[in-house]
């Protein structure tokens, strides 16, 4: 069966392009974009290619060969996904140059990992070599609430679920993808729903797009089973509309970054030899995105063991902690991230308008787009607040003032700060700057007359209402805001 192909995705130097038009063409739009000439000072881009532009897969075992990692076997199917396999690094460049197995292969374990076709996923490479800068964030998609808060904290903090190796559960959602000529990624959106970047440091890859519109007509009518390979024989009578997909298609050449926006179901193939750098991330453009993935898998989850429910003690517990076991995090996963970001964007407007002391202060662009952050984290809440009067609170409670009191939060306060004056290119945030503003912090009483304690979408929707009004004079609107 083949598939229709409408359009290529729209490429752009990003030179050209400030933040304000990436937010206005693309994000907030939520279309794909590829983009150029953002990759030249990257030092990925000179260790880790050869003069030829090969991958440097010497430089990988020398430097990173006992890293472990998650290889896919591209040739084996396990339920929705790729068989994973652990090994090295160096293992993986072994099999890559098809050298033999140094320490534990025998001739024919050899020749059978040989036959596969191998690719290495998800390798969270900046949390492994921290001090080894393999390249800049563009600025583009520095506005990553996932990552920054992931920093931090755990996203999920119950140890019967959350665990160092647990893929879903993991430290951050910064990768490193490399993969020989022929290696592929099934059909897919991302995880959390998220916005994601990948950047081909050397190699060529082919993406097939689907639009959310259309994602329907990939899934069973129960929109349980989704297509696995897109270039496989789709069961036209099990998956009834896939023949009436219509796709955009693009080639993404070395040192081109590909924007995929949220929702975007992709199937991408490797046409060369390629190693590619990726990002999960969020904020408050593509945050609706991930509610309701979230409430989408909760009501899935609670569909699954409403058999047991009038025996169970704590049905709605159970439901939670299989809500994040499979997708990550639950809603009280997700008011504690949000409570907490929304603290921290209040605080940066606390700072901004002592700092400034005028009446037009809040006309910045870094204001308004903490504004438009709080307008975001508050529209969500509502959402759960009304999900909420259903389901009852478990166990959801954060103390604003002794947040402030966390090492942790003043950390990501401050590159919230830092990285708000690099996207409007305020480039005033330094470690003085820095010091005297966590001082500052600490000394003033900045939750005022508002509690302090959230336990609950309600006492979150009513904090930014009333810390906002309080401190600013500036209450947030209720209709959907934007950056101007």
């Amino acid at each position: 069966m083949g598939i229709k192909i409408a359009g290529q995705i729209e490429k752009v130097n990003g030179k050209e392009l400030s933040y304000h038009e990436f937010v206005e063409r693309y994000m907030e739009k939520n279309q794909p974009v590829v983009l150029t000439g953002l990759m030249d000072d990257w030092r990925a881009c000179r260790d880790w290619v050869t003069d030829n532009g090969q991958p440097n897969l010497q430089f990988f075992a020398t430097h990173f060969g006992k890293s472990k990692v998650q290889v896919a076997d591209c040739g084996t199917r396990e339920f929705t996904d790729q068989k994973r396999l652990e090994m090295t690094v160096a293992e993986f460049v072994e099999q890559w140059l098809g050298d033999p197995m140094q320490e534990h292969g025998n001739a024919s374990s050899h020749s059978a990992m040989s036959k596969m076709s191998l690719y290495l996923k998800d390798w969270h490479f900046v949390k492994e070599y921290p001090e080894y800068e393999a390249y800049t964030t563009p600025v583009f998609f520095c506005d990553d609430w996932l990552n920054i808060y992931l920093d931090n904290y755990h996203m999920h903090n119950d140890p019967n679920i959350y665990s160092e190796n647990n893929e879903i559960s993991c430290s951050d959602y910064r990768f490193v993808y490399m993969g020989a000529k022929g290696t592929w990624t099934p059909f897919h959106a991302d995880v959390f729903r998220s916005y994601s970047w990948s950047a081909n440091v050397c190699g060529k890859k082919r993406w097939l797009f689907l639009s959310p519109s259309q994602s329907h007509l990939v899934f069973d009518r129960n929109m349980k089973s989704c297509v696995y390979n897109i270039f496989d024989e789709v069961n036209e009578t099990k998956i009834s509309g896939f023949a009436e997909t219509i796709w955009l298609e693009c080639t993404q050449e070395q040192n081109e970054i590909i924007f995929v926006p949220s929702g975007w179901y992709h199937q991408v193939h490797n046409l060369e030899d390629t190693i590619s750098i990726n990002h999960n991330w969020f904020n408050a453009y593509n945050l609706c995105w991930v509610w309701d993935l979230l409430l989408r898998d909760y009501n899935e989850a609670k569909e699954y063991i409403e058999d047991i429910k009038d025996i169970c003690d704590d049905f709605e517990g159970l439901c939670q902690r299989n809500l994040a076991a499979n997708t990550g995090m639950n809603f009280n996963d997700f008011l504690i991230f949000l409570a907490r970001l929304s603290l921290a964007n209040f605080i940066q407007l606390h700072y901004l308008a002592r700092k400034n002391g005028n009446h037009t202060w809040n006309l910045s662009p870094i204001a308004q787009h903490l504004t438009f952050n709080l307008a975001s984290i508050q529209k969500i809440a509502l959402n759960i607040k009304s999900v909420e009067d259903l389901t009852g609170s478990h166990g959801f409670h954060l103390d604003f003032r002794e947040t402030l009191k966390d090492p942790e939060f003043f950390k990501l306060c401050t590159i919230l700060g830092k990285t708000y004056g690099m996207v409007h290119m305020q480039q005033n945030w330094n470690s003085a700057t820095k010091n005297a503003w966590i001082d500052d912090m600490r000394v003033l009483d900045v939750i005022g007359t508002c509690s302090s304690q959230v336990c609950n979408p309600e006492d979150l929707i009513k904090f930014i209402e009333l810390a906002v009004a309080e401190f600013m004079g500036v209450r947030i609107a209720e209709d959907d805001s934007h950056l101007n």
